[in-house]
């Protein structure tokens, strides 16, 4: 590989894993709100019942640890989803202290039916690539996937010195330290 595609690399890599990564993250999050919203639900409770889905079954206390909720706000997402029969409580099978948590089958159609619904084929976003650049694209949302995943939770493992708010560096800059 010469110097000037090593550059060239270089810089559809930058351009990958750095603004088009931040555009894509953005619409997806903007897409899902959408989508939520279509549901009648709110985007966290959307975004546990595609945990749910992805990952069932899981305790509520599974759920918190993923999502960095409160087990409070999650109680208030499994209730809110239960409420709308998108979402079943059943019997640990190794604890009976504990319930696991799935997604209904209703919840799925419903799902699948707004995207079904969508004017345009998500099969038209693949056309005309290959095998081979099928196989990278896999390889890519699948790494950066876990990627976002780890990232995510190695944030939320790092305490923040405020208690959670965002650290000022100086008492002009923090609201609560001007009243």
């Amino acid at each position: 590989m010469g110097t000037g595609e090593r550059h060239e690399r270089a810089a559809l890599a930058a351009e990958i894993t750095g603004p088009l990564s931040r555009r894509y993250s953005t619409a997806t999050v903007l897409c899902h709100h959408a989508l939520a919203e279509r549901l009648g639900l709110g985007p966290t409770d959307l975004k546990c019942l595609d945990l749910l889905h992805e990952r069932a079954p899981m305790t509520a206390s599974e759920l918190a640890a993923i999502t960095g909720l409160t087990t409070g706000a999650t109680t208030g997402v499994v209730a809110r989803l239960e409420r709308s029969e998108l979402l079943v409580r059943e019997p640990h099978p190794h604890d009976r202290r504990k319930q696991v948590l799935r997604p209904t089958s209703k919840a799925v159609r419903e799902v699948q039916a707004v995207f079904d619904s969508l004017p345009v084929a998500t099969d038209a976003l693949v056309e005309g690539f290959d095998a081979h650049q099928l196989t990278a694209i896999s390889e890519f949302l699948t790494r950066v996937t876990d990627f976002a995943y780890q990232r995510g939770a190695l944030l939320r493992a790092q305490a923040l010195p405020s208690g959670g708010r965002r650290a000022t560096t100086s008492p002009e800059h923090d609201p609560e330290e001007q009243r």
